[in-house]
């Protein structure tokens, strides 16, 4: 009898304890914290991003919040696009070490991509697509070596992109377009090499200072500098040889009427 209580106690205890909510990790918790303040939601359809709910934003696979996708109670997905979302990305989502997508498209979100993001490194998918951002791309999103997507098309990302990108071997998406880049493209990523994916000039077009392979050879905007400087010189000095011809001819000219004049005079005047 007190066995069996003794072993119907045990039960009760470890399917208390079973059911007890665990708390969030305190790196995701810093996430979602910062990553809510730098955030502007105009819309309101973050309503249940609130401190109580960072507290314990996952039970297992479950997830308490707006676009977030849990893996084992920690957050594995972050899927906040086309809510009009406006702000900056916070360089504290880094604390999200467990995170392997994170998609924010579609929405106005302006300032730097966060060169933190490095630390993320099981970092798979990177949607930053259809925003307002600014500045570089960072050559330390290089760190995140599972890669497979990144997608920065439609933003004003300026500056070249980084040759460390190209070491990116699992990297199967690649879009910068309709963005402010300039430069090369660098071999690692325009002329790829072996079994590695290989993008085409869609992933590169809209940027008007950007060149290389695989986007057309660009087009002569006009004559070259010394083209230029060449043409002034040689007219300048047709110029200087024509007008000085046209002073010799009209000196030639003047010189034969005067002497016709001279001519006329002479026969008119009396002989004495």
């Amino acid at each position: 009898m007190g066995g069996g209580v003794g072993r119907f106690m045990l039960v009760l205890v470890l399917t208390c304890t079973g059911l007890r909510s665990t708390s969030a990790d305190p790196d995701d918790e810093a996430c979602l914290s910062h990553l809510s303040e730098s955030l502007v939601d105009p819309n309101h359809n973050l309503q249940n991003w609130t401190r109580d709910t960072f507290k314990n934003p996952c039970s297992g696979f479950t997830s308490y919040l707006e676009g977030a996708t849990c893996n084992n109670g920690r957050i594995y997905k972050l899927s906040l696009t086309n809510l009009s979302l406006r702000g900056s990305i916070s360089p504290y989502l880094s604390n999200c070490t467990n995170l392997q997508a994170l998609d924010l498209s579609s929405n106005a979100l302006s300032g730097p991509i966060p060169a933190d993001l490095q630390y993320l490194v099981n970092l798979a998918v990177l949607n930053l697509s259809s925003n307002r951002l600014s500045g570089p791309i960072p050559p330390q999103l290089a760190f995140c070596a599972y890669l497979n997507v990144i997608d920065l098309h439609e933003n004003q990302l300026s500056g070249p992109i980084p040759q460390q990108l190209g070491l990116l071997v699992r990297l199967s998406v690649f879009d910068v377009s309709n963005n402010r880049l300039s430069g090369p493209i660098p071999p690692s990523l325009g002329n790829r090499s072996g079994n590695l994916p290989r993008f085409n000039a869609s992933s590169y077009q809209g940027n008007k200072d950007l060149y290389g392979y695989p986007l057309p050879p660009m087009k002569s905007k006009g004559l070259s500098v010394l083209a230029i400087v060449g043409i002034g010189l040689g007219s300048g000095f047709l110029s200087l040889v024509l007008s000085f011809t046209a002073v010799c001819i009209w000196l030639r000219v003047t010189e034969q009427k005067m002497a016709a004049e001279e001519g006329k005079i002479s026969q008119l005047m009396p002989e004495y």
